[in-house]
């Protein structure tokens, strides 16, 4: 998979949108700027069943009209149903062995990571890309690994691990650009765009934030 399509990665579900249509909300999201969608329906007052079914088949056809992938957290049977353009799994999650034997060929599999030795174990795997994380303190996921910070991902950069990567965890506009420096490809954002007073101004400026390191770095190159 392209680098770049990692670059504003929206993480999200009914319950973090504040309240307001998620399907609005991935719309101003996309407008915004986002290069990547995955749909995590989590946490207290998630939909499940068919509810949760038809909420996925009406964002996946937002990303559809776009040309966003579609990705779904954790769920390979919802994956399936609703022919995702792959899933994302934590630690905790099914194995790695077990999704891509249900999966088609073509479908992508992330995989979350927080230290060099899962990173390594995951590309060995097969991962299209991995998330890394979590990069800062976030009040977003209940169950929180210890906060490594960018710096686990320059360890996993330092180890020779090439693989597309994401930061996630308690990102802002305001620690993009290290977490970039670090060696990521793009941010993973959940509350600092879906509960963003105007979600299209957040993802343009986290798209903003990435267009700018990558212009400095391109510039960088030349220039040595």
């Amino acid at each position: 998979m392209k680098r770049e399509c990692l670059n504003v990665y929206f993480v999200m579900g009914s319950v973090d949108c504040a309240g307001r249509d998620p399907k609005d909300v991935l719309q101003e999201a996309i407008c915004g700027g986002i290069t990547f969608f995955q749909f995590r329906e989590k946490g207290l007052g998630a939909k499940v069943g068919v509810e949760k079914k038809e909420l996925a088949l009406e964002l996946k056809k937002i990303c559809e009209r776009h040309a966003i992938p579609f990705i779904v957290n954790d769920d390979i049977d919802l994956a399936l149903e609703v022919e995702a353009d792959g899933v994302h799994i934590g630690q905790e999650d099914a194995s790695f062995s077990e999704v891509e034997e249900r999966l088609a060929p073509e479908m992508i599999i992330g995989v979350s990571c927080h230290t060099v030795e899962e990173a390594r174990a995951a590309v060995n795997d097969g991962a299209d890309y991995i998330g890394v994380g979590p990069m800062f303190f976030t009040t977003t996921k209940i169950d929180i690994r210890e906060v490594k910070g960018p710096e686990v991902i320059m360890q996993i950069r330092a180890a020779g691990l090439t693989v597309p990567l994401v930061g996630i965890g308690g990102i802002s506009v305001e620690n993009t650009a290290a977490v970039l420096e670090a060696g990521a490809d793009g941010v993973a954002v959940i509350s600092a765009i879906s509960k963003a007073p105007s979600v299209f101004a957040a993802a343009e400026e986290f798209s903003r934030c990435v267009a700018e390191k990558a212009l400095f770095t391109t510039l960088s190159k030349n220039n040595h």
